[in-house]
């Protein structure tokens, strides 16, 4: 099949913006969205909030507990510290709630690249362009195919937890062991909160104390949530207290961030439907233009100067696009 010359430049101008904005988003998502800064400030407030928590219920010889907790918490960030860096590919199939293998996300990658450059070779006849988007769907689109199911798991434990931190809160105060209250939650919490807990009980029996049991959960499971837990049942294990209190005091600190959490993204829709709006009017421009007059239109791809403006315009779009994300998009 032929295509008209006209169409299949059309197709290869919008097929390298796409590569463009993907080859971008893969390059410095990390270090424009601020997410390695967020988590590095939110263990450092979680070692506070947890040190001053167990030291103000602290009883005995208060130097010496507090000696014993902030070795406990200095051993169990570091801990964290270590399996945060480089995460293995397994392990982030894993978080995703993916049963692939290693072999098969590459054999994917690899049949994504393949497809989409041939695909993008017989439309455009440009090897760079095909190159470029074989580039990018080989190593862009399954990364954020992973990264996106990840945050969707991460999403979904975060809602579940809470209910499971009141179950143990409850069956600590009718007198039952941590253990079995976390049996309880892997038998009858909702996924991923179940197939999570029922790891954690797996390893707790084969011989690892509760509380690298615990740790390993926020390990895989790395957010705030898991990771407020790992300390609590730490610093409980190595030197005692009231763990239904604090469990209690743990459960509501869950629902307020969770609360907060709906409020931030409810004031920030706005902006967001805003963003979509702005940054969706110059396709649908370029659209409505080519359709009524091509001839005005087709000047951005048929010379020298309308390329190079395309080319400046599509860049200038696209910080404009990464400047509104990290307006919008809050943590805490």
């Amino acid at each position: 099949m032929v295509l008209d010359p006209l169409l299949r430049q059309v197709l290869a101008a919008m097929l390298g913006i796409i590569s463009g904005g993907g080859l971008a988003y893969v390059l410095f998502y990390g270090r424009l969205s601020g997410e390695h800064a967020g988590a590095k400030r939110i263990e450092k407030i979680a070692a506070i909030n947890g040190r001053r928590g167990v030291d103000a219920r602290a009883g005995g010889d208060p130097t010496q507990r507090r000696k014993q907790i902030e070795d406990t918490l200095k051993e169990s960030e570091e801990r964290r510290n270590r399996s945060s860096k480089n995460v293995p590919l397994h392990i982030k199939l894993e978080q995703a709630g993916l049963s692939w293998t290693k072999r098969g996300y590459f054999i994917g990658s690899g049949v994504a690249a393949l497809v989409s450059a041939i695909a993008t070779f017989i439309v455009a006849q440009n090897p760079l362009i095909a190159l470029a988007v074989g580039f990018v769907f080989g190593l862009g689109i399954p990364n954020w195919l992973v990264n996106f199911l990840k945050n969707r798991r991460l999403s979904k434990f975060i809602d579940e937890f809470p209910n499971a931190i009141d179950v143990i809160v409850r069956g600590v105060k009718a007198g039952l062991p941590l253990v079995d209250c976390i049996r309880i939650c892997a038998q009858e919490a909702q996924e991923p909160v179940k197939s999570e807990f029922r790891k954690m009980i797996e390893t707790q029996t084969l011989g690892i104390p509760l509380a690298e049991a615990v740790e390993g959960l926020a390990a895989r499971v790395p957010i705030p949530e898991t990771n407020f837990f790992s300390i609590v049942v730490t610093v409980q294990q190595r030197s005692g207290g009231n763990l239904s209190e604090i469990l209690g005091n743990l459960s509501k600190v869950l629902r307020d961030r969770k609360k907060m959490k709906a409020k931030i993204n409810a004031m920030s829709q706005e902006a967001k439907a805003s963003a979509a709006i702005i940054a969706s009017l110059p396709f649908l421009v370029l659209i409505m233009v080519y359709l009524s007059a091509p001839d005005y239109i087709q000047l951005l791809w048929t010379t020298s100067q309308g390329k190079l403006l395309m080319f400046g315009s599509v860049l200038w779009m696209l910080a404009g696009i990464l400047v509104m994300r990290k307006m919008i998009n809050f943590d805490f």
